[in-house]
This record gives C-alpha cells, sequence and structure tokens, in this order.
C-alpha cells in the first residue's frame, strides 16, 4: 500500500517513515502544502497522512481542494492536542479519520489498517480476512486451513494488496505504483517472482495469470 505522509516536523516525520516502512507501507514525504495539494492529486495513493499546520498552503487549504476536484483518497488528519476545533473543522472538510499529537505509533497503524479495510467495504477485525485467508498484519504472517505460513516482507506487501483486491484484475504496473514509493525502481519482473513465491506458498490457484491484463487474487477454493 502507497501512502503520502504530509508533515513538516522532520523528527517526527523521519520517526514515521520508519515506523511505516516496518509495516510494509511505501512511504512519500512532503512537508509543503503546496507540493501535497498538487502530489496528492495526481498519484495513485492508497491513503493521505495529512499535519494541518503546513508551510505554503495549510492542511484543510488542501484537503478542501483535494475533495473539492473528486479526490475520495482516504484521508487522516494530524491535530494539536486540545485543538477540538481543527478536528471539527477537518471531518467538515472531509477528512476520514483523525489523530490528536503526540500519539503512540501503534494507534496510528491501527487506525491506518481501519481506514484501509473500510475504503475497501472490509470489516476491521484483528486479522485481514479475504477468500479464505487470514493475514496477520501485526506479526506479517497468513494462515491458511488453520496452517500459519511465514512470509518475506515483499510477500507480505503484495499479498496484503491482494486480499484487500480480491477478484480485481491487477496489472504489474498497477500493482508496482501501490507498493513502491516514488523514489524506489519499479521492476515488473520482481513482481511476477514474488506472485510465483506467494503461489508456492499457498497454491497455485490463489492467484490467477490473466495473460495481458495481470493478475487476479481468487484464495482458497473450498
Amino acid at each position: 500500500m502507497r501512502l503520502l505522509l504530509v508533515e513538516d516536523h522532520v523528527p517526527l516525520a523521519d520517526e514515521l517513515l520508519a515506523g511505516l516502512g516496518r509495516q510494509g507501507y511505501a512511504v512519500d514525504w512532503l512537508a509543503d502544502g503546496r507540493d501535497a495539494a498538487y502530489q496528492g492529486a495526481t498519484e495513485p495513493y492508497d491513503l493521505i497522512i495529512l499535519d494541518l499546520g503546513l508551510p505554503g498552503k495549510p492542511g484543510l487549504e488542501v484537503l478542501r481542494e483535494w475533495r473539492a476536484a473528486g479526490l475520495a483518497t482516504p484521508v487522516l488528519i494530524l491535530t494539536a492536542r486540545g485543538s477540538w476545533a481543527e478536528r471539527i473543522d477537518g471531518l467538515k472538510a472531509g477528512a476520514d479519520d483523525y489523530l490528536t499529537k503526540p500519539f503512540h505509533p501503534e494507534e496510528l497503524q491501527l487506525r491506518i489498517q481501519a481506514l484501509l479495510r473500510r475504503a475497501h467495504g472490509m470489516a476491521n477485525q484483528p486479522c485481514l480476512e479475504a477468500a479464505g485467508l487470514q493475514l496477520d498484519e501485526a506479526r506479517q504472517c497468513v494462515s491458511q486451513r488453520g496452517r500459519e505460513i511465514d512470509l518475506t516482507a515483499a510477500e507480505f506487501r503484495l499479498l496484503r494488496y491482494f486480499m484487500l483486491h480480491p477478484g480485481q484484475i491487477l496489472s504489474k504496473s498497477h500493482l508496482a505504483e501501490h507498493l513502491y514509493d516514488g523514489e524506489s525502481e519499479r521492476d515488473s519482473n520482481v513482481i511476477e517472482v514474488h506472485v510465483n513465491h506467494l503461489r508456492r506458498k499457498l497454491g497455485r490457484e490463489v492467484i490467477e495469470t490473466r495473460r495481458g491484463q495481470g493478475y487476479r487474487f481468487h484464495g482458497v477454493a473450498g
């Protein structure tokens, strides 16, 4: 999943980038509201974390611009402690959730998980469930018919994306756009390698190849 972090406080941004990276997210970081207004509207993000006190252009104005343009990407706003008016204004402007600074990293992680699942019409349960698989995002492993299977970091990122989009045809280029940040080299052949690794661990029927189109996640039959 590819996230945009818009935060001008560098120490906090560094901490969040490291934590989100360990959780398997590809994260782009911006510190200026003007840059965020453009990039958030033009790049295919799965979720945006937005601080409201930004240089260049206030976060609230950026959010209003995105929603006025029809951007439906989930947005989690960060606000100062006790600033209830900011939180209300943010929700009115179209934010999906908010988090008050300072916050515990695990709370941010859980709120991100909940927003991503809600965006795909899924219940917010302890594990991500789709097509007979249960994915433990905290431990980055998957259970299939009661059997727990370890995953590499890359396999986990790819399987999580498939499980949030069951039954959809996903091209290699689409997957690369959502699994890597803007600075990473995107090699579609690497996607194919990780798909084959998942098939060996979960069964070939789990991920179907659609020639000339990409892949479709089916999960487990029976």
